[in-house]
């Protein structure tokens, strides 16, 4: 407000009053004249408010003489100096017009003081001139900031009208040729800026297009149109030209621009036609820039085409040609855009996001399809697209080599620039830091294949595992918020800066208080992310024990160790968990401080602005757009704890991710391949060791293997013959000396590894396919029976390492990989342990001997089967890491050294067996026909099917004769057969075949039942609670917002004079409080959520765990472990992370919808009409949208499987896939799968933009209709409400009740009645009416072929396989009555694969601590295992890595044996559990056996009959039946089944038993 005043007195008296500034003058009731400058003076020291001075010489009119001109000037530069803050004056002409050259003059002298233009001018001049609007105008060129109206009532009431009257005389915008652009502008400006944009963008497009040099493609009708209509453009542009050339020619006025434009534009739409003819070369015919530049040209274009509307309306025949060429020519480009927003047909194979146009690509419209296809039916994979080349995982793989290359580089430097730097300083000093393997570029997806062991023991494969799910899923979502980051923050500066403009200064007190907020949030966040590290660390460790609890889950079975291994992961899970609640708990303060922050910067910047000044009063104008700015605040601070968050969570993962790739590399540079060497293995002073802080396990061994020799190497357990093979292998740390080899090398390891797929893939190995030779391996390897009973052949699915197939049959498998492959060295690590003795002796003489297929490889043997060792032209004898001895069998004998000195001990002379093995090999030859391999039943398919063979086995074991191979021949025909039809026709599976599950894809809308099912998790009574308290938020939000517009509406009853300091007050304090209220809401409901999510976290994972320990071994065999660790980490991860942060997103958005629908609809009820529309285009789009997304995460969970399970599988196979060099393979096969899981992830993410662009289009609309209807039902709605309306549109039991006696079993009798089993309820019976009775302390041996049903019978007694029919008895009590854990633990078993568990040497042997450590090692001392843990530097307390690795095979079977010792139960079940262990240790073995299990009922399954010959009893199976049983001396004295095995296996008689 500005006054008028003459004196000291009334300037004092303005300020008092709230002027914003005064105008001093003299003679104030004459109109006024310049004052005198002493008061001027005196007022500017009297009052704080601008002072402005009015500059007149005389009063009456405003035609000032010469003189009064000077007078005038002169009064200017006084009052400048004299300290005015503004100058005020007039001048007119003698007709009334603005005396623009004098006011111009006295405006330059006023400079820089702001001038305002006399007020009685504004009620004359309007009176006098004919053109009030142009006297305006001029006013502001002239440079006034300001006219006045009069300040007295009268004037005022004069002005105004004239104001309405100038208002409603220029409201016609067709008749206000000012309100337009200027013609000239719309003919040059607007024509140029499309034009410039084309021609600079262009030369870079053809430039671009040119390079790529792609291969040009047809022309479409599509082409043809686009071009036809640029040509129709181009004809337009001519006939322009020729008209503005014709008119020229007759007149001189014509301007230059009607001739220049049209040739421009020939110009332009020469180069359009260039550049759409070069777009035929690239997969995207529409050029982005192209449709930027129509659109651009339409844009400008309408002004023109206005124009030229309004000048045709008013002169009909006003350049008539020039409006119709532009007209036509307007339409052109307007089809032209309609085109470039259709996309080329594309093969529908192919992904379209390529081929799609500008417009289709950024409103996803090309996306349409794959939605409309997923709301008819349930996506599947082949329904989506792939993702395009430059998406691929290869292509990004070597982008990120790249970067990485160059980053490592630079690392280098550095390293190198600092330890120069260090030795100048310190020359003895040494720098640690980047070795020669981390300082080399490596393949980043290659690094699980090339990682080092001692690198590799530190990260298991859970942990891998969860490096690949966790921490990479980690980095996906933090590029969700990574622009969120600089646009929150620009979000908050504009949102400030408008403040400020509205509040003035006062915004300054809302921001101090976000400013003190951001610290806290700093500590919070710190907080926060030290508990992010510590809990990956927890998960970590949780998922190395499930991997183990998986990989050994038949162990933790048979010895009913569940519940330890289960509350270790509860403990890991709680440690879990407690930090969860933590993070969770500083997640809720964070969202409360953000919560409060915008509530709280209102009420103190309101409050503020209220109460610095009385004048200051709260208008709707001024609270509604500051509400809406605090509302646009709110967004980027509430976004901001979850952008932390997850940049936060994503620097942890990147942290981890780093420490992973920057593992040491294999280090393989002492082991040298050559081609041209006399040599085929040469060790050269070589020592190696498997840590570099222990002592080495090969120690100065020098060798020379010549090509083609057989050598053997043989030794005690844990002499060194494993790692002397590692070394070869490079699987090793070098201490010095190198290894020559000369060639390729094939790898059979001790342990076999098989991979999830069929036999003949395993087989393959990736070698291309050759029929003969696949015939004569699978021969050689005795598998040939064994395919006959598996179902589907060769090609029945294997499961998970080989799982559903014996060890025999694994350990044949692998050897067949490794003799298909034509390799040059063949390192062959014990792969006769598993096999029978007669199955053996074939496998050498068909594949390893001197007559095998292998004749002429050099061949490298590990071996404890010294009947072979006559054969080899060459052994190695091994101790401690050294070579004792070395020469053929004769010489080493001759030498009488330590093998001599070993070999009589345990051949006291030459046994009928070893004699049978070594001169009966033209026998052997001709037995094939009754060779079906003796190794241990199958526990799974194989034993499944009803093992129909061409002949049975007891008229192949009652032969008299032997026949010539005619049953193989038969075999190996029906095998080819079988592939040839194979070959013509897909045959249905056979029943069994397929082993491993797909995994199974619900479809369809997710289940009402599984919502309530995680609801009920959580906790009803929580869900309600967290209800009520969001819906208590929203009640407080609806409250603020109404008291808010009551608070405005004061502004029209009161003005700051008149308004009471307790309405200001209550006010302020009300909407403070609700204020607070909706921060303490929130707060309550997302405290209580977070306390009840964690609750539904254990729960869940509990039952989950729960679950998979309950599970039958059917599960496991069907259900690959990768499959089972992604429940445990990626869903796992989500119930922890995602699902309560989503739970309280959609609660809060739910609120937030209703609450702002129903504040819009109390202000206009006829909204609600408008609401059904928009919810129907809503539902619609959520519709269409839910149905293609659900199942998109569907698949994205099931492609995810696989990568892990490819994964874990690689990793345990890792030495093979080295050996073999295939690591090539094994990584395109992970691309192929992590791009088939990256398709599904694409499009999900593709369905979310869709989606975002099409719900901001409807929240759009919303604002629109909701501003409309407030324009339309203006006159009854007041300034408040519309701003209210507008700021818010914007198994079996463990136990059961029937517990056994505590001292059962005490005699340890078992009886079979009818026992029957099977393995799945679709296959057939595998026991087919068990019928015997095993005394108490008996010995009974189990033999029989492949296939029998041996194991299955060990697995019906755990009931590891639960009964089909009949009964087992132990002591009276039926098992299938008691619970799994009073059985298992009253049994003792030493399986044949001893799996171990990462954790110390005690746990592995007493997992619940039962036991002092006096038994335990008395223990040990029986299994021949105390010397070795005593020298151990932990002794009892020694770390056991995953899978025991860091153990030799035969130490962790010594450990297996010392597992049964410590139990010592009645019953002990022996899975042929010496054949890793040299023949010594074997001896010791079976004497500690009789001797501490005497008392004991011992059922031993045999693959060595001479194990078995002192027992008291042997079973013979067959086909799931027994055939024989009896005493040894019984079943020898009759030929039968028992009599002709033990024949084969060099036994006469029953006493005959040494090797």
């Amino acid at each position: 407000m500005e006054v008028c005043v003459d004196s000291v007195e009334s300037a004092m008296n303005a300020e008092r009053g709230g002027a914003g500034r005064i105008e001093l003058c003299a003679g104030l009731l004459e109109g006024g004249t310049t004052p005198s400058m002493g008061i001027l003076q005196v007022v500017k020291q009297s009052v704080q408010i601008p002072v402005f001075v009015m500059i007149r010489p005389r009063g009456g009119d405003f035609l000032y003489s010469d003189r009064e001109v000077e007078v005038m000037k002169a009064d200017i530069r006084l009052a400048k100096h004299y300290g005015a803050d503004g100058l005020v004056f007039g001048a007119l002409t003698e007709d009334g017009h603005i005396d623009k050259d004098l006011c111009m003059s006295l405006v330059a002298l006023c400079r820089p003081l702001p001038v305002t233009f006399h007020r009685v001018l504004l009620i004359l001049a309007f009176d006098m001139v004919q053109d009030p609007m142009a006297a305006l105008e001029t006013l502001l060129t002239l440079g006034f900031e300001r006219v006045l109206t009069s300040g007295c009532d009268s004037s005022a009431l004069e002005g105004l009208p004239l104001l309405k009257q100038l208002t409603d005389e220029n409201s016609s915008f067709l008749e206000r040729q000012e309100a337009d652009l200027p013609l000239c502008f719309e003919q040059t400006v607007l024509v140029w800026i499309p034009l410039g944009f084309l021609w600079l963008l262009a030369p870079w497009q053809l430039f671009s297009v040119y390079r790529s040099k792609t291969k040009k493609s047809s022309i479409t009708k599509f082409y043809i149109a686009k071009q036809v209509l640029v040509v129709l453009l181009l004809i337009v542009a001519a006939i322009d030209l020729a008209l503005a050339l014709t008119e020229d020619s007759g007149q001189d006025t014509i301007p230059p621009v009607r001739y220049t434009n049209p040739i421009l534009y020939i110009c332009t739409w020469l180069l359009v036609l260039v550049i759409q003819h070069s777009r035929q070369r690239c997969i995207q015919k529409n050029s982005w820039f192209l449709s930027i530049f129509w659109v651009l040209s339409i844009l400008c274009s309408t002004f023109q085409f206005q124009t030229l509307i309004r000048v045709l309306l008013q002169d009909s025949k006003s350049n008539l040609a020039y409006s119709c060429l532009f007209f036509v020519s307007y339409g052109f480009q307007i089809i032209i855009l309609i085109l470039s927003t259709l996309s080329e047909k594309s093969d529908p194979s192919h992904n379209p996001s390529s081929t799609a146009s500008f417009l289709s690509s950024i409103t996803f419209s090309w996306y349409d399809s794959i939605v409309l296809k997923g709301y008819k039916h349930p996506l599947t994979l082949d329904d989506i697209w792939d993702v395009d080349e430059g998406f691929k995982t290869k292509s990004i793989a070597s982008k990120f080599e790249e970067f990485m290359t160059k980053d490592l580089q630079k690392a280098k430097q550095a390293f190198q620039r600092r330890r120069q730097k260090k030795l100048q300083q310190n020359p003895e000093a040494t720098l640690h830091g980047l070795n020669k393997n981390q300082s080399q570029s490596q393949d980043v997806l290659v690094l699980a294949l090339s990682l080092s062991n001692l690198a590799r023991r530190q990260y298991t494969i859970g942990e891998t595992v969860n490096l690949m799910s966790v921490d990479a899923q980690k980095l996906v979502e933090v590029t969700n918020y990574m622009h969120l980051v600089w646009s929150s923050v620009l979000q908050i500066a504009l949102s400030i800066f408008f403040l400020w403009r509205e509040l003035g200064p006062s915004v300054l007190a809302g921001v101090g208080v976000m400013v003190l907020l951001i610290p806290v949030n700093g500590v919070l966040a710190t907080k926060n992310r030290k508990i992010q590290v510590q809990n990956m660390k927890y998960k970590d460790k949780r998922l190395k024990i499930m991997n183990e609890i998986l990989s050994g889950i038949k162990i933790l079975k048979y010895f009913a160790w569940e519940p330890s291994f289960r509350d270790q992961v509860y403990g890991l899970r709680k440690k879990e968990l407690k930090n969860l609640l933590k993070y969770g708990q500083l997640q809720t303060v964070m969202i409360f401080l953000l919560q409060l922050t915008p509530i709280l910067v209102s009420v103190i910047t309101f409050t503020v602005y209220v109460l610095v000044d009385s004048n200051n009063i709260l208008d709707a104008e001024k609270a509604f757009t500051s509400i809406t700015l605090f509302n646009v605040l709110r967004f980027p601070l509430t976004m901001l704890p979850m952008v932390t968050s997850s940049i936060l969570q994503a620097s942890v993962s990147i942290d981890r991710i780093e420490k992973y790739l920057g593992g040491d590399d294999l280090d393989t540079s002492s082991i040298h391949h050559v081609g041209n060497f006399d040599k085929a293995v040469q060790f050269s002073e070589a020592s190696f060791t498997w840590d570099p802080d222990m002592d080495p396990a090969i120690r100065d061994v020098s060798l020379d293997i010549k090509p083609g020799q057989l050598v053997a190497v043989v030794g005690t357990v844990g002499s060194g013959k494993s790692s002397l093979i590692a070394a070869m292998l490079g699987e090793m740390e070098t201490v010095h000396g190198h290894i020559t080899i000369k060639g390729t090398t094939a790898y059979v390891p001790q342990q076999s590894w098989i991979q999830n797929g069929t036999i003949k893939d395993n087989i393959i190995f990736g070698s291309e396919f050759n029929e003969n030779k696949y015939q004569q391996v699978l021969e050689a390897c005795a598998l040939l029976p064994d395919l006959e009973i598996l179902p589907g052949g060769d090609m029945a699915e294997i499961g998970e390492k080989g799982i559903n197939l014996s060890g025999g049959q694994k350990q044949r498998v692998s050897l067949a990989r490794a003799t298909y492959q034509d390799s040059d060295i063949y390192i062959l690590d014990d792969p006769l342990s598993a096999v029978d003795a007669h199955v053996g002796k074939h496998i050498f003489n068909k594949v390893i001997g001197p007559n095998g297929l292998l004749n002429g490889k050099t061949r490298i043997l590990v071996t404890h089967s010294i009947h072979f060792l006559p054969q080899v032209d060459e052994i190695i004898v091994l101790g401690n890491g050294t070579v004792l001895e070395k020469g053929s069998y004769q010489n080493l004998l001759s030498k009488k050294g330590v093998f001599a000195k070993n070999l009589k001990t345990f051949v006291k002379h030459s046994g009928p067996e070893g004699e049978a093995t070594v001169n009966d090999d033209s026998e052997e030859d001709d037995d094939d026909c009754g060779l079906i391999p003796t190794v241990e039943e199958i526990p799974e398919d194989a034993a499944s099917l009803t093992m129909k063979r061409e002949n049975s086995l007891r008229r192949t074991l009652s032969r008299s004769s032997r026949s010539s191979g005619r049953h193989v021949k038969s075999l190996k025909d029906s095998l080819r057969v079988k592939n040839a039809n194979a070959l013509k026709e897909k045959e249905e599976l056979v029943k069994g075949q397929k082993l491993i599950k797909k995994e199974f894809v619900e479809t369809g809308k997710v289940k009402f039942s599984i919502y309530l099912k995680y609801l009920q998790s959580v906790g009803w009574w929580s869900i309600a609670f967290v209800i009520f308290s969001y819906g208590l938020n929203s009640v407080a939000f609806i409250g603020s917002n109404l008291w808010l517009s009551a608070w405005t509406s004061d502004s029209q009853n009161f003005n700051s004079t008149n308004y009471p300091t307790s309405q200001r007050d209550m006010r302020i304090g009300v909407f403070g409080a609700l204020g607070l209220a909706q921060g303490v809401f929130v707060f309550i409901a997302s405290i209580w959520s977070v306390y009840a999510c964690n609750y539904s976290s254990k729960t869940l994972h509990k039952q989950l765990l729960t679950n998979i320990l309950r599970a039958p071994m059917s599960f496991f065999d069907t259900t690959p472990t990768g499959r089972i660790v992604n429940r445990f980490s990626g869903d796992i991860s989500t119930v922890d992370d995602i699902l309560p942060q989503t739970l309280r997103s959609w609660l809060m958005c739910f609120f937030g919808i209703i609450s702002t629908l129903v504040m819009i609809c109390m202000a206009t009820p006829i909204f609600a009409v408008i609401i059904i529309p928009l919810a129907i285009i809503y539902v619609s789009v959520q519709v269409f949208y839910v149905a293609t997304s659900r199942q998109l995460r569907r698949l994205d969970s099931v492609t995810r499987s696989p990568i892990y399970s490819h994964f874990s599988e690689t990793v345990s196979g890792l030495p093979v896939i080295r050996a073999f060099e295939h690591q090539q393979r094994f990584l395109s096969r992970s691309e192929g799968l992590i791009d088939t899981n990256q398709k599904c992830v694409f499009s999900w993410i593709t369905s979310n933009r869709w989606l975002a662009i099409r719900l901001e289009l409807v929240g759009n609309l919303i604002v629109f209709c909701s501003a409309l209807l407030l324009v339309i039902y203006k006159n009854s709605l007041t300034g408040d409400t519309v701003g209210f309306v507008l700021s818010n549109a914007l198994n079996a039991p463990w136990v059961t009740d029937k517990r056994p006696p505590a001292d059962w079993p005490s005699k340890g009798e078992i009886r079979f009645n009818n026992y029957q089993v099977r393995y799945r309820p679709e296959l057939d019976l595998v026991l087919k009416g068990i019928t015997c009775h095993i005394k108490s302390t008996e010995k009974v041996g189990v033999v029989g072929r492949t296939g029998a049903g041996k194991s299955s019978l060990t697995n019906c007694l755990f009931r590891i396989l639960e009964s089909a029919g009949g009964q087992i008895i132990i002591d009276g009590v039926d098992i299938a009555s008691v619970g799994l854990h009073d059985l298992r633990g009253k049994l003792t078993i030493i399986p044949q694969d001893p799996i171990l568990f990462s954790g110390s040497l005690r746990m592995n042997l007493d997992p619940f601590n039962k036991y002092s450590d006096e038994e335990v090692w008395k223990a040990l001392e029986l299994a021949h295992l105390k010397s070795f843990v005593d020298g151990l530097q932990l002794g009892l307390y020694h770390e056991v890595t995953e899978g025991g690795d860091n153990l030799s095979i035969g130490q962790r079977q010594l450990l297996c044996l010392g597992r049964a010792l410590l139990l010592k139960s009645k019953i002990l079940i022996l899975d042929e559990a010496t054949a890793a262990v040299d023949l010594g240790t074997d001896s010791l073995i079976q004497t500690t056996i009789r001797n501490e299990f005497s008392n004991c009922t011992v059922i031993t399954i045999a693959h060595r009959l001479h194990t078995i010959m002192d027992s008291d009893k042997i079973m013979v199976l067959d086909s799931g039946k027994i055939v024989e049983y009896g005493s040894p001396e019984e079943l020898m004295s009759k030929t039968g089944p028992f009599y002709l095995m033990a024949k084969e296996a060099g036994i006469e008689t029953a006493n005959n038993t040494e090797l």
